[in-house]
């Protein structure tokens, strides 16, 4: 139905990271940091991870049975939506919590926010809604994101119109859910029927790792890691593996060699969930694609809705009184 306005199991072993703030491009290069621990990132871009750029918007939502107001006819004319940009590329296969998230060189003023809501389409067999959010890099009135009202099911296939001339085809791969627990140093993965309990090493008291939902924006097989941009001093400074992106501020799940002896006993690292060296980070890895879900319990600061794709922390009633069509 169309909104407008409205693999492979892998091995498993140990593993340990934190968390930071970031300022990075999507493809080759990453800068990430993090409120109150973190790192400055930059990527060595290996083609596995970004998700797609291009251009364009979407709209206010429902699919099947909604509540949300009753879409313009499929046949009014989109105009055009200038300065927007998509996060999705055409053709991706995306994990499951992923949304669709819009984005705008210039801000949208509020009074102007239903009408861009208006072109802005969805078509797939899901009931979903817009929401505008305060992106952590951006001002309000930049960013508008699509969600379902609960996970994407495995295998749907979407098509998202931003405006005119703006089309994005992409497909719901299969389901990786992630949930990392502070307090037992361990991460249960469930992939597609199957699951796997990793220990994991999170951020030590007074840097701990955000808690919440976050959804996996991309990866890099290494990330350029420096603590003197978090006001860490000379903590480290030096390139990490296997690094999954979480968060706008610079959280990674990625390898961390501390992880070798701490994982599944304490929380030793600046915020990131680190993993072990002997092949638990590599296949966590290689298992990951953009838009699987990584849901932290049991730390103590919530990862804000704007940090990153932290819109699965907001009840349906929340993300749905965010649209300008509600």
């Amino acid at each position: 139905m169309t909104t407008g306005g409205t693999g492979s199991t892998g091995s498993w072993g140990i593993g340990r990271g934190r968390r930071r703030r970031l300022g990075r491009a999507w493809g080759a290069a990453a800068v990430c940091a993090f409120a109150l621990a973190g790192c400055s990132a930059r990527a060595l871009a290996d083609g596995s991870g970004g998700t797609g750029a291009g251009t364009g918007a979407g709209a206010k939502p429902a699919v099947t049975t909604t509540v949300n107001p009753t879409p313009k006819p499929t046949s009014t004319p989109l105009k055009s939506l200038k300065g927007a940009r998509v996060n999705i590329a055409d053709g991706q296969t995306v994990g499951v919590g992923m949304p669709i998230s819009v984005t705008f060189d210039h801000v949208i003023p509020a009074a102007e926010r239903a009408d861009v809501e208006r072109q802005l389409k969805v078509t797939a067999d899901v009931e979903g809604s817009w929401s505008w959010i305060k992106d952590r890099n951006l001002l309000d009135g930049q960013r508008v994101d699509f969600r379902p009202r609960t996970y994407w099911k495995p295998g749907t296939v979407v098509t998202v119109r931003a405006g005119a001339g703006i089309t994005r085809h992409f497909t719901v791969g299969r389901s990786l859910v992630a949930e990392v627990d502070v307090r037992t140093h361990s991460m249960t993965v469930e992939k597609a029927g199957s699951t796997h309990r990793v220990p994991i090493t999170a951020g030590a008291p007074g840097m701990d790792t955000w808690n919440g939902t976050m959804v996996v924006s991309d990866k890099a097989t290494k990330v350029f890691m420096n603590s003197r941009t978090v006001g860490y001093g000379d903590a480290y400074a030096g390139y990490y593996s296997y690094a999954v992106h979480l968060t706008s501020s610079g959280t990674y799940l990625h390898q961390n060699p501390k992880a070798n002896t701490y994982a599944g006993h304490r929380n030793v690292t600046h915020g990131c969930i680190g993993l072990a060296t002997d092949g638990t980070a590599k296949s966590f890895y290689d298992e990951v694609i953009p838009g699987d879900v990584v849901t932290v319990v049991g730390s103590t600061d919530p990862v804000a809705v704007g940090n990153g794709y932290g819109d699965w922390n907001l009840s349906w009633e929340q993300w749905r009184a965010g649209s300008a069509l509600s």
